[in-house]
């Protein structure tokens, strides 16, 4: 069994690669050693601070933490993975945060994980500014200046130098295997919940502790052998904040491969991501479903570029729809495109590729070690063949639970026979063959590129408008973000509004992404006996709705 701390892992592989690039962000290139220092400089701050574990794991429940939170409130570069591993040096535990949150987002998100650090770019001092006071626990600001500007805020410490008013030395601390990692989702668990794993769970599940074969690597020695014989230089295009883009990143930092990060890192530039990789060798891509392939293919139809040294593409997060695939291997007939499947509760669960000799398809992937298909009561495993539909689940290496939620962590993690199981709510058909049929999320959850909205946020977002008297929200087909999200509205009597109005009340409330991009009325909204939204019905009305 692989008990290993992220921490001791980030230093081995330093101490066997030390001149190789680690990270290649715009002119910057930061090579292992360079990065063994600056993380240690930064934990060492942490640590002289007052911030690490002030509690060990085996007092604590799953759904406890004895660690200090550092909130990561950046966009992608070396920073973002700097300060990722400076909190595993000092045992403290990062966690993302979604850069498009508003103020009662970020508020709410902020309080829930209890932070005591933000790490910020100074591009989003605002929104600092706006929240702050309002986050009782927080206690440290380091800003990140990305926009000259601005100015450094009032008590916060400017990154750069207190990195060099730092000690370069490697803090000398007791690391533990259950160290936490932690990562916050909304989708399946309503609001946002941060999904608590130890590290060498983690490692295993996500992050590059099994060899290309499956075996589970053991020791920190097997680390440094694969570092040296193995070398790869990946390209992770989504947002850091979000796990497809930085569980690639942590995989090639522990094989002692290269992250190469695109100059445009605010907004998806498919020709960005293009020349990027050309310039810089990439063979590996990392995409989030058609919401990225599509730019991507765009880009080289308008403009036929060689990609020689690209060999893969990975995508996950979000559905890579045939279409996207085939014109993908039509414009990059070498490539191979590998679907993952996970999630945060999970982990990769399984993948699956195409290419031009086995085609394009989705959707179907292969049984693995670790994974069952649970019966819909959860109280027993199903065999291949069975009738309906079943919970996609995951054993072995699974988190421990989500942060503060005794209740949340006792419905997604349940025993059977003495085995625990992680389910995040995917709903499958195990066939004859053993290929695992995937049916989708059971919950109301809409993924729009790669984020997954959940539908009660964007329906609270509207119930605000004074012109509102019912509203569902509903996701719909749609080429360019997989799903799109359409509000169905039953309007007060005797008033009217404008699709404008509806937006300005959302822009209070959630972020851009997340406003419906079609609105329907009705005379009334069909709701069950129980006053539950009818969200069958709902889609009914969204397919319906001619948007042109």
């Amino acid at each position: 069994m692989s008990e290993i701390n992220l921490s001791e892992l980030n230093s081995a592989i330093a101490e066997t690669v030390p001149d190789r690039e680690a990270i290649v962000f715009r002119d910057r290139r930061v090579t292992y050693r360079e990065f063994d220092i600056r993380t240690s400089q930064l934990a060492n701050i942490l640590i002289s601070s007052g911030f690490g574990c002030y509690q060990e794991r085996e007092s604590l429940k799953d759904w406890q933490s004895g660690q200090d939170h550092v909130g990561l409130y950046l966009y992608n570069g070396n920073e973002y993975l700097e300060a990722t591993v400076a909190c595993y040096k000092s045992r403290a535990v990062p966690f993302n945060i979604n850069f498009r949150y508003v103020d009662e987002e970020l508020i709410y998100l902020l309080n829930n994980a209890q932070v005591k650090v933000l790490i910020y770019h100074s591009s989003l001092a605002e929104r600092v500014t706006n929240i702050r006071d309002k986050i009782p626990t927080l206690s440290l600001l380091i800003q990140v200046n990305d926009e000259p500007k601005v100015s450094l805020l009032e008590g916060a410490l400017d990154y750069e130098e207190v990195l060099s008013n730092s000690k370069n030395e490697t803090p000398v601390l007791t690391y533990k295997p259950d160290d936490l990692y932690m990562i916050y989702t909304g989708g399946t668990t309503g609001m946002p919940k941060g999904v608590i794993w130890r590290q060498s769970d983690m490692l295993v599940a996500a992050l590059g502790g099994r060899t290309s074969r499956g075996k589970v690597i053991d020791s920190l020695e097997e680390f440094q052998e694969r570092a040296q014989r193995s070398y790869h230089r990946y390209l992770a295009s989504p947002p850091f904040m979000h796990g497809a883009g930085s569980w690639v990143a942590m995989k090639a930092l522990h094989s002692g491969s290269t992250v190469v990060i695109q100059s445009d890192v605010s907004r998806l530039n498919g020709d960005d991501i293009v020349d990027t990789c050309i310039r810089e060798d990439v063979d590996a891509l990392m995409i989030v479903g058609d919401a990225f392939g599509r730019p991507i293919a765009d880009a080289l139809s308008r403009k036929p570029r060689s990609m020689p040294s690209l060999k893969n593409i990975i995508t996950g997060g979000a559905i890579t729809t045939s279409n996207i695939k085939t014109q993908l291997l039509e414009l990059l007939p070498h490539i191979n495109i590998i679907d993952a499947a996970g999630s945060s509760e999970t982990g990769t669960q399984a993948q699956h590729v195409s290419n031009k000799v086995l085609g394009a398809k989705t959707g179907e992937f292969t049984l693995q070690e670790g994974n069952a298909v649970l019966s819909s009561d959860m109280t027993s495993i199903l065999d291949p063949g069975h009738e309906g539909l079943g919970w996609w689940a995951q054993t072995g290496h699974i988190p421990l639970g989500y942060l503060g939620d005794e209740e949340k962590t006792a419905k997604t993690f349940v025993t059977i026979d003495g085995v625990r199981y992680s389910v995040p709510g995917d709903r499958v058909c195990l066939l004859e063959d053993g290929t695992i049929e995937l049916h989708g999320r059971d919950s109301v959850t809409i993924n729009s590129g790669g984020e997954k909205i959940f539908v009660e946020e964007v329906e609270q977002a509207l119930k605000h408008h004074p012109a509102v008297y019912d509203v569902v929200v509903t996701g719909r087909p749609s080429d360019r973000w997989g799903q799109e999200v359409v509000a169905v509205l039953q309007l007060r009597l005797g008033t009217k509004v404008s699709e404008a109005s509806l937006l300005q009340e959302c822009s209070n409330h959630i972020s851009r992404y997340k406003y419906p991009k079609a609105f329907v009325f009705r005379d009334e909204i069909i709701r069950n006996p129980s006053g539950k939204a009818d969200y069958r019905w709902a889609a009914a009305q969204a397919s319906q709705h001619d948007v042109g």
